[in-house]
Order: structure tokens, then C-alpha cells, then sequence
């Protein structure tokens, strides 16, 4: 039986290749943390990388969620990754630019001989034929969450990236509806400028109101963010508790659809209370 995973407001990302700030992720209150042996790996230090990730996860298993980001299946490091770089410890294995069922089966296989067949995926969903596959992608059985890659899929389009997010919001709502439709979390894209908190707290409030469960952070910095982002406000309980109480009072009269406080309120709008109340009471 594959592993549950736990709530992902924040999933910190450190290289594999820097064992001191992989030691330190503990200690910066992510839901979740990823020791990186793809993109923040270095192809000569790929051995390395993986040697630092199998020895330092165990320890960081001990008092948080631990993930190994592992090279796609198709790269000359894929293999020696899953042999070599991952342990039973683990939360889950992140898998950057999952495309096909068949490269998650590929996973799922290599995962399997390595004796790790319950550990989940986190599949990165950062491609153009990542995207469009979404729904059919998230819905295998191994995967546990994913997360919207804007940089690589920009790359792969060939467009330009931007600060509106325009370019990238039919893929953020589409692998946000996926999510949804399979089950499983997803997490929104890097704000690859680490100093920019204005521009890290909007884009995570625009990924809750899509859907998102939480966001990528590479940054220390970025987790506190993540973490409020994603929790419903004071304001936003208070309002949610006192519409539920007046349209639930309305329901036992007959009344279906009530004015609270100059808006039409209906079930649709009682399940929107209801899930921040949800979202507050259990993260």
C-alpha cells in the first residue's frame, strides 16, 4: 500500500549537493522537504548528490517529511537515482517532467526492485504534454501529489515568462482541475525571486483560489509565506461561521437562498464556508 501523504502548504527544496543547507531543513517548518538531486544538481556531481540524499533523508525523517526529487526516467541518471539515492524513510519521491503513463510505470517498476514499491510520487507536471495529460497523469495509483513547473513549461513552449502569470494560467487551472478530479494535492510554481515576498504572497493567494493545497518554496524565507497563504485568515473564519449559521438557520424554514450582508447566498457559497472552516480546523 503506497504511503499517505500529509498536508503541503510549503515543500522547501534544497540541493543534494549541499549537505549543510539539506541538514538545516528541519529546522525551517516546510510541511515538506525535498532534497534536489535534478535541477540544483550539477550533471558531474549527480553521484555525489545522490550519496548526500540517501544519507542525510534518514536523519531528516526523524522529525519531518522528507522527498528525494529524482532525475526524469528517460536521463542516463534515472536509474542510479532509485538504486542509489533513495531509502525506505522517505515521504514520497518527487519525479520532475512526468509526460506518460508509461514513464510513471517505469517509476513504479525501478521504485518496486529497489524495495520502495510504497513509497508515492509527487509528479511534476512541467511540460506542454505534461499539462495537456494532467487528468490521466495524477489519476495513476502511485501518484500521491504534483506540482505546476511555470519555468520549465514556458521553456518548453517556447513563450516568455512573466509577472502577470498570464502566460501560465490556463496550465496552472488545468493542473489544478486535475488535482481536484484524482484526488490528489497540488502545488504551485517557484517565485524564483527569493526577495520578492509581495510577489510570492500574491501568487500563493491566486493558487488557493484555484485550487492549489500549497506552494513551492525555495527559500527558507518563502515557508512562513506558504504556510499562512494557504490557511484561511481570522476575517475569513469569522465570516464563513456567522454566513454558515445564517443560511443553515434559513435552511430549516424552507428558504433556500438567503441576502447575508448584501450578497445572495446559496448552497454553492455554503460549501465554499464550509471548506474554510474545513481548512482551518485541520490545515
Amino acid at each position: 500500500m503506497t504511503k499517505e501523504i500529509g498536508r503541503l502548504r510549503s515543500l522547501l527544496f534544497a540541493p543534494a549537493v549541499r549537505p549543510d543547507f539539506v541538514a538545516r531543513l528541519s529546522e525551517r517548518g516546510a510541511d515538506a522537504v525535498v532534497i534536489d538531486c535534478e535541477d540544483a544538481t550539477p550533471a558531474g556531481s549527480k553521484a555525489t548528490g545522490r550519496a548526500n540524499a540517501r544519507e542525510l533523508a534518514p536523519t531528516l525523517a526523524a522529525s519531518c517529511a522528507v522527498m528525494v526529487r529524482i532525475n526524469p526516467p528517460a536521463t542516463e541518471w534515472f536509474a542510479a537515482d532509485v538504486a542509489e539515492g533513495l531509502c525506505v524513510d522517505l515521504a514520497a519521491v518527487v519525479v520532475p517532467k512526468v509526460e506518460t503513463i508509461e514513464g510513471l510505470d517505469t517509476v513504479c517498476r525501478a521504485l518496486a526492485a529497489a524495495g520502495l514499491a510504497d513509497i508515492g510520487i509527487l509528479a511534476g507536471l512541467e511540460t506542454a504534454l505534461g499539462v495537456a495529460e494532467a487528468r490521466p497523469l495524477l489519476a495513476h495509483p502511485q501518484v500521491v501529489a504534483a506540482y505546476f513547473g511555470a519555468e520549465d513549461f514556458i521553456a518548453d513552449m517556447g513563450g516568455v515568462r512573466t509577472a502577470s502569470n498570464l502566460e501560465v494560467a490556463y496550465a496552472r487551472s488545468a493542473v489544478a482541475l486535475a488535482g481536484r478530479l484524482s484526488g490528489v494535492p497540488v502545488l504551485d510554481q517557484v517565485v524564483t525571486d527569493f526577495r520578492d515576498d509581495e510577489r510570492f504572497v500574491q501568487e500563493a493567494r491566486e493558487a488557493r483560489s484555484f485550487g492549489y493545497a500549497g506552494k513551492l518554496c525555495i527559500h527558507p524565507g518563502q515557508v512562513a509565506l506558504a504556510n499562512a497563504a494557504f490557511i484561511p485568515s481570522a476575517s475569513e473564519v469569522d465570516r464563513a461561521t456567522r454566513l454558515l449559521a445564517a443560511y443553515e438557520s434559513a435552511s430549516r424554514l424552507g428558504v433556500a437562498a438567503i441576502d447575508f450582508e448584501g450578497q445572495m447566498v446559496d448552497e454553492p457559497l455554503a460549501a465554499q464556508a464550509r471548506r474554510v472552516l474545513d481548512l482551518a480546523a485541520n490545515g
